[in-house]
């Protein structure tokens, strides 16, 4: 039997991964699938931001500036979260770029790249995750656009 093109199973709005439908994003005005969504996305944040050895204060930064108090909330009980689009948006992104990074160096570079001062052009010798937090959501666009390019947009 012929396997479906990719085409085909997107048309059809199949499942690709189990639990995740790539025939359409997330619908992030909608109440319940921010609360569907916010565990899982709370726990890869927390789980980047320690391989990336950010601080609390970046972590929180990268967020949008959450309170101490949150955070930790968040931390200890992400099942009973319900996020922002905002912060969904933002978790997204460095979702995005942890996995761009992850495509384009070797593990120890990538993991390492964010807190490296960098001399190109966007970062003027600063530390990638310095730009990001300084610039919120555009600068964190911006990078994971730059990555993107880099990696020639797989």
């Amino acid at each position: 039997m012929k396997e479906p093109s990719i085409a085909h199973v997107f048309s059809a709005g199949l499942e690709v991964a189990p639990g995740y439908r790539f025939d359409k994003a997330a619908d992030l005005t909608d109440a319940a699938e921010r609360e569907r969504l916010s565990p899982t996305a709370i726990r890869a944040f927390l789980k980047i931001c320690d391989k990336w050895g950010l601080a609390e204060a970046q972590c929180r930064a990268l967020l949008g500036g959450i309170a101490s108090s949150t955070f930790h909330a968040w931390k200890a009980e992400p099942a009973a979260q319900k996020l922002s689009q905002d912060t969904l948006i933002r978790i997204s992104l460095v979702i995005g770029i942890y996995k761009a990074l992850h495509i384009y160096f070797s593990k120890v570079w990538a993991d390492r790249w964010v807190g490296l001062n960098n001399r190109g052009a966007l970062f003027a010798g600063r530390a990638p995750i310095d730009f990001m937090i300084r610039h919120g959501q555009p600068g964190m666009l911006e990078v994971r656009r730059m990555l993107d390019t880099w990696r020639g947009g797989r």
